[in-house]
């Protein structure tokens, strides 16, 4: 059987579709899986041993976009796959899943696209206290693939070897002690909502390189908010005295593969609900996750239950949570009041626990 798998945009949503791949290995042994993934979030996917090809479609404009759309899909329709799955839902994903001409097309039931597959699943509008893993995952009952299991079907995200190579030596070049308990600090977020101020990072970080001879902090962002991880870093370190500032490191920016491979050797990880959260998740590493607009119940991380995982949010908001669109109360509360404390004292316990 040849299996079609289409998902867009965001990596954290990638992310959330990697259990489906050892759980339809598991239900089609013979099963070659095909995935179709845009650039930004290839790296979650592109190492996985469960799939066959991993397809990169850049994101075109205009006419030029759709052309290069109906040129991959008639690739796609050269394939002959069996059956193919639309986990995305959008306009390009749906052409996409429709021009690969797969006999069997499931996707969901949304108005003006539906017809484009041969069997719909029901998607509901609401912002609903359910995991987007199991909202994924409802594609997978067509196929007679029982409900997901956290423990038997976790997120993944394979460490490359010669991203674990670079962070190694990354590390080497900042005097990191082999038996230092990092903390990696993820500071940035694709949008406004998810954003948790700078100062209340930098107390953070600051607290928790001043707790131990043995702790170094790495701060780290996207590509857009260098600048934000760099503030952070001078904040942190105005608050610490001689000896533990260096303990709040500057390693620059780092490559999916290389986050995936830093965290993989940390002792805690701490960020807000985003991509780099979710690539956290595939690690055993102990997490603290800041929620804001978002839910745990939605988002927290899809691994064995037994890893620490310890969310942070702000109960008791009429507002919360939001399509993230427009802030009604205009102050980004949802973050706003998650108070430092909150967030060292939890880490702390887990870097304890690692210690």
């Amino acid at each position: 059987m040849k299996i079609l798998l289409v998902r867009l945009r965001q990596i954290g949503d990638v992310v959330f579709t990697t259990p489906v791949f050892a759980a339809l290995r598991h239900h089609f042994p013979d099963a070659h899986l095909t995935y179709v993934v845009e650039p930004a979030a290839a790296p979650v996917v592109s190492g996985n041993p469960d799939l066959a090809d991993v397809i990169v479609a850049p994101r075109g404009s205009g006419m030029r976009g759709l052309l290069a759309d109906v040129a991959l899909g008639r690739q796609l329709a050269r394939q002959h796959f069996d059956v193919a799955l639309d986990f995305h839902g959008g306009p390009r994903a749906s052409l996409l899943t429709w021009l690969s001409r797969a006999p069997r097309r499931i996707g969901y039931a949304i108005p003006g696209r539906a017809w484009m597959y041969t069997e719909q699943v029901h998607r509901a509008k609401e912002l609903r206290p359910r995991h987007s893993v199991e909202n994924q995952w409802d594609l997978l009952t067509a196929l007679g693939v029982p409900a997901p299991d956290r423990a038997r079907y976790p997120v993944v995200m394979p460490v490359d070897e010669g991203s674990a190579a670079s962070v190694r030596q990354r590390l080497a070049d900042h005097d990191v002690p082999g038996d230092a308990r990092l903390a990696v600090l993820h500071v940035s977020a694709g949008n406004p909502f998810r954003r948790w101020p700078v100062a209340s990072f930098a107390e953070v970080a600051a607290a928790l390189a001043g707790s131990s001879p043995n702790v170094r902090v790495i701060v780290t962002s996207g590509p857009s908010e260098a600048e934000a991880a760099a503030r952070v870093i001078t904040a942190a370190r105005e608050q610490l005295g001689t000896d533990a500032k260096a303990r709040v490191l500057q390693c620059g920016e780092f490559t999916l593969g290389e986050l995936r491979a830093l965290v993989e050797t940390a002792s805690v990880y701490i960020g807000g609900d985003s991509g780099p959260m979710h690539i956290a998740a595939t690690s055993r590493v102990p997490m603290v996750s800041l929620y804001g607009p978002t839910l745990p119940a939605r988002s927290e991380p899809w691994r064995d239950p037994i890893l620490p995982a310890i969310p942070v949010e702000v109960d008791g908001l009429a507002c919360r949570p939001c399509d993230q669109r427009v802030c009604e109360p205009g102050d980004f509360r949802c973050l706003g009041r998650i108070a430092p404390r909150q967030v060292i004292d939890a880490a702390l316990r887990l870097i304890g626990r690692t210690g």
